[in-house]
């Protein structure tokens, strides 16, 4: 199993991370918007190269999973961080309210059927996360589940988590690169990105009045995901904590983390052996010969 690369924004696996300390914004020295263009087109050169070994190895597979709340800019992240990325190399899976086919099964089952296959990235715009994250602000959810509920709610949320985290574990170890990323904004950034919404009509589809009544629930959601990302982040499938108020150093550091993983993981082209090379040259010479015209 892959272990995880160096990040301040990596959530530790001791069960310390507190979402009210985490920052929404880059550091003081961070750097300028043109320096982060630079480092993004980089980033996007190497994550390239990447997944076009990635995907001629056919050894492993990279799930990337991202949450955050409304207006965070999840879709713009996948959209900048994947822009250089063979489209038959990568899945954009994202996750709305479940159908009934999907409620007649376990909470992880539908996500399941999605995961990237080997030599695939996955991307997950929200996830089986949902189930311990808006299902756990909202549990009147749970009475269309057709679940046993028990008395003690806490409970509940913990079998969820559990089997969250024995799911990561299992998928690293069959050779899946678990990343997961929640973009932390700020309220009022979030206020802000929202009313754009009103302002510009190219961004009116994108406003639903629910986006305000979700508003209500800020803190019970800042306590759902503190103890989701507790609970979830190991070494293996590690979550990152990213400051999303500046979308260009949020993209910024979702690619960095993301390319410095896979070359860690290191994904190589197939080699062949003696017995193979000689097959292609043989091969190679049929058709060089008809380039030549002799035949």
């Amino acid at each position: 199993m892959h272990s995880a690369v160096a990040s301040p924004y990596l959530v530790p696996f001791d069960g310390s991370f507190r979402v009210a300390t985490a920052p929404t914004t880059p550091p003081d020295d961070a750097p300028g918007k043109k320096a982060l263009k630079q480092a993004q087109e980089e980033s996007t050169e190497a994550l390239r190269d990447l997944q076009r070994r990635l995907y001629a190895g056919d050894r492993h597979a990279v799930l990337c999973v991202f949450q955050a709340l409304d207006a965070a800019g999840k879709d713009s992240t996948i959209r900048a961080v994947m822009s250089g990325v063979n489209p038959a190399g990568c899945n954009v899976t994202s996750f709305k309210r479940p159908s009934e086919e999907e409620l007649d099964h376990d909470f992880l089952w539908r996500s399941t059927r999605a995961l990237p296959r080997r030599g695939m990235i996955g991307i997950f715009n929200r996830s089986y996360y949902e189930e311990v994250l808006v299902v756990r602000v909202h549990p009147s959810i749970l009475a269309h589940q057709r679940v046993t509920v028990p008395d003690d709610m806490a409970e509940l949320w913990r079998w969820r988590l559990d089997a969250i985290a024995d799911h990561e574990e299992h998928l690293a170890r069959q050779g899946t690169v678990v990343l997961k990323f929640f973009l932390h904004v700020s309220r009022r950034e979030q206020c802000e990105r929202l009313i754009a919404r009103i302002d510009r009509p190219e961004k009116n589809w994108k406003f639903e009045e629910g986006d305000l009544e979700e508003r209500k629930h800020w803190d019970a959601y800042l306590h759902a995901y503190e103890e989701a990302l507790n609970h979830t982040s190991r070494p293996w499938a590690p979550w990152y904590c990213i400051p999303a108020d500046d979308k260009p150093f949020m993209r910024q550091q979702v690619a960095d983390i993301l390319v410095r993983t896979m070359r860690r993981v290191d994904p190589q082209y197939p080699q062949v052996d003696e017995d193979r090379r000689r097959v292609l040259q043989s091969l190679r010479g049929i058709l060089q010969d008809e380039l030549d015209g002799k035949e």
